[in-house]
């Protein structure tokens, strides 16, 4: 009996532990980017949204809530889908502008006109810190979540090494830069969005969760790696279908 204490105590720091190799992940797709591999860091920031999701789900099934496990996710988060994918997008942009014939090196006109890609980490660390104080927040979000924001980015980076004409369109400066503005905007919007959380297994309360979940598949299966991206375009667009139901049964109501 001496001993179940600190086995329970093990248990009970089981989700920080998870958060925690999230965080590692992030870091690891920050050092793999700026050695030359933009589809690896994108593997490990796929890796860190996977911890990302048992963290909670752990958490949940433990029913080990804490305010440090709040503020570590959050802290891990803005590594992984913060900083993470915007040093992705900023060797991408770098890249795209190496091809047009700028210099890219140290502080060269190249390097310069890749900057904007690090908005994505400074709107993220704005997203994170609303979310946190933002009580509207418990059971869906106001505003793309950062792991959404960042899995684009991985679809992107796992595009680009595809030949074809979604390959030339996802490494063109100017998409990119349209990709950066739009989600830097996204985030911090006043945009409901459903949240992935299940609270139960029912279809009645989870249908529109896993038929964005099916559909997701479906694009992943015809698209690969593009289809990630579409999927969470499709997010955002069923998001917007949803609000606009909500808003026009509350105008019924009335």
């Amino acid at each position: 009996m001496y001993f179940m204490p600190k086995t329970f105590s093990i248990v009970r720091h089981l989700p920080n532990t998870i958060t925690c190799c999230n965080l590692f992940c992030g870091c690891l797709s920050i050092i793999v980017v700026f050695n030359g591999s933009p589809d690896l860091a994108a593997c490990f920031i796929l890796a860190a949204s996977v911890f990302d999701f048992f963290d909670g789900f752990a958490a949940r099934w433990l029913k080990s809530y804490s305010p440090i496990g709040k503020e570590l996710d959050s802290l891990a988060d803005m590594v992984s889908f913060g900083v993470a994918p915007a040093s992705v997008m900023f060797v991408l942009l770098r890249d795209s502008f190496a091809e047009a014939g700028f210099s890219t090196g140290l502080c060269h006109t190249g390097w310069f006109l890749s900057l904007p890609a690090y908005l994505l980490a400074v709107f993220s660390a704005l997203r994170l810190a609303k979310f946190n104080i933002d009580r509207r927040q418990a059971d869906s979000f106001i505003g793309v979540p950062t792991p959404a924001m960042a899995l684009f980015v991985c679809s992107i980076a796992f595009t680009i090494p595809q030949k074809g004409v979604l390959a030339e369109m996802a490494s063109n400066r100017y998409v990119l830069l349209a990709v950066i503005v739009a989600f830097s905007y996204l985030m911090v919007c006043e945009l409901p969005l459903f949240s992935m959380k299940f609270q139960s297994f029912g279809w009645k309360t989870n249908r529109l969760r896993l038929i964005f979940a099916i559909m997701s598949v479906a694009c992943l299966i015809l698209f690969q790696w593009t289809g990630l991206a579409l999927a969470i375009l499709l997010y955002i667009f069923l998001s917007v279908i949803r609000a606009y139901n909500i808003k026009k049964q509350s105008e019924c109501n009335r």
